[in-house]
């Protein structure tokens, strides 16, 4: 008999957490106005609202915490993270900051300026905004099956490079400071991009002139689908395919909350020295002196041990199958979501779980507020309000995909957790038709508005 999947780890420190009656979060997620996110940590039970910062460190990278150097320049601590960075991801140049956005902040004050045209893989909340931020536009030039929730195509996160040639013959050289591959792509479903793409990306832009940039957060989960999915690499090693991935790019940023594996850190990585020296103007003033930018020593330490446990294949079977778990319970009771299931969470199509919400009402809102009321578990939008308005019209903006995303943390949770999950989400859908109105927004913020939204219910 071929022997059962097991975690290649095991656990050896444990947090209580509280399981709160539905009565109490009721009042709960009324006094936060319907956000999830102005939630106290202690009314969750299951936290799936996001996977960044929010995975259980190793051993290792504690120890690594305990000889952080945190002098305040030339830190022991920045030059292993250097040379991690280098080591594993090709890149000679590199500024630490404080997390993902920050890294977005200090580059695109480099490269963004008002007018501008960034074209990109479903470009998340945060870059987005600060695209927008600076009166740039970012045009979205995914593949269609991204957004058809039942094509199991294994790259939806690819983009379609007539969609990319169409915008670099329309704009000048001038109006594109680069395109935006973000691994996996969160928008779409967590979903990877194929290594053919990436070459295919990179040799179109150089053709233009464009530089290729990678939002990295979740880079070792799109390498182990290529891995997995891509003809030529199943026999390679994570490590070879990620330096081969990055070869294909000028520069990145990344949130080292998700495949760093750490709690906290960012950083920014370049080939260019004039990028980079033009980038530390920036990141000393936003950020920090350039040998710490906005992390602590020992952040740094957990950082670099973290970039070498995340390449491990190991740790990403193990990452991978516990997401897919979840996603597999779900289609066996005929729960739409994205499929292929993605690399950090499970999609949950919200639009199609329930069809008499109108639109208008925030229908994958609804479904996250349906799924902590029932179980205390706490998933997040990916839909309208994270679309924010247009700001050009202040009208909502519709994305094509309306869904309830639960993205799993690294090592923190059982798949006894997951059946929880799964159940809560069966016993929401076998009473669907019921549920006919969602919410109306009392206050929101001109960007970003998801964060600190304020919602009524519509009764």
């Amino acid at each position: 008999m071929e022997l059962p999947f097991a975690e290649s780890y095991r656990i050896k420190m444990v947090e209580p957490i509280y399981r709160s009656t539905r009565e109490q979060r009721e009042e709960w997620i009324k006094q936060a106005h319907y956000n999830l996110f102005n939630l106290k940590s202690e009314q969750v039970f299951i936290d799936l609202l996001t996977d960044s910062g929010t995975g259980a460190m190793s051993h290792n990278q504690w120890a690594a915490m305990m000889t952080g150097d945190e002098s305040y320049a030339g830190s022991s601590s920045y030059y292993h993270l250097k040379n991690a960075i280098r080591d594993i991801l090709g890149f000679e140049y590199f500024l630490p900051t404080h997390q993902g956005r920050a890294a977005e902040n200090v580059l695109f004050s480099v490269l963004v300026k008002a007018g501008d045209v960034v074209p990109g893989n479903s470009h998340f909340d945060t870059t987005k905004g600060h695209i927008e931020f600076r009166k740039a536009s970012a045009i979205d030039c995914t593949i269609d099956e991204a957004f058809d929730t039942e094509s199991l195509h294994p790259f939806k996160g690819n983009v379609d490079l007539r969609k990319l040639e169409s915008v670099y013959s329309s704009y000048h050289q001038e109006e594109i400071p680069m395109v935006i591959v973000t691994l996996t792509c969160n928008t779409s479903g967590g979903q990877p991009v194929s290594m053919q793409n990436l070459k295919d990306v990179y040799e179109l832009s150089k053709r233009y002139g464009i530089k290729v940039v990678f939002d990295s957060a979740r880079f070792a989960e799109n390498a182990w689908f290529i891995k997995e999915r891509e003809p030529g690499y199943g026999d390679k090693s994570i490590r070879e395919i990620v330096a081969e991935m990055f070869s294909y790019a000028d520069a990145m940023t990344m949130s080292s909350k998700k495949d760093g594996i750490v709690n906290i850190g960012g950083f920014i990585a370049m080939k260019d020295e004039k990028l980079f020296q033009n980038a530390s103007v920036f990141n000393i003033m936003y950020e920090g002196f350039n040998t710490y930018g906005g992390m602590a020593g020992r952040d740094m330490n957990a950082l670099s041990v973290g970039l070498n446990e995340v390449t491990d294949d190991h740790y990403l079977e193990n990452r991978v199958k516990q997401v897919e778990y979840l996603g597999n319970r779900l289609i066996g009771w005929g729960i739409p979501v994205q499929k292929p299931i993605g690399g950090h969470a499970v999609f949950v199509d919200a639009r199609k779980f329930l069809k008499h919400v109108p639109k208008e009402e925030y229908v994958a809102q609804t479904l996250a507020i349906e799924l902590y009321l029932e179980a205390g578990v706490r998933g997040v939008e990916v839909g309208t309000l994270l679309a924010d308005r247009d700001p050009k019209t202040g009208e909502n903006r519709y994305p094509k995909l309306e869904m309830l995303r639960l993205a799993i943390p690294r090592r923190a949770y059982t798949n006894n957790h997951m059946d929880v999950v799964a159940v809560a989400l069966k016993n929401i859908f076998d009473r669907r038709e019921k549920i006919t109105h969602g919410f109306k927004i009392e206050k929101e913020a001109p960007i970003m508005r998801h964060f600190t939204v304020e919602l009524e219910r519509i009764v």
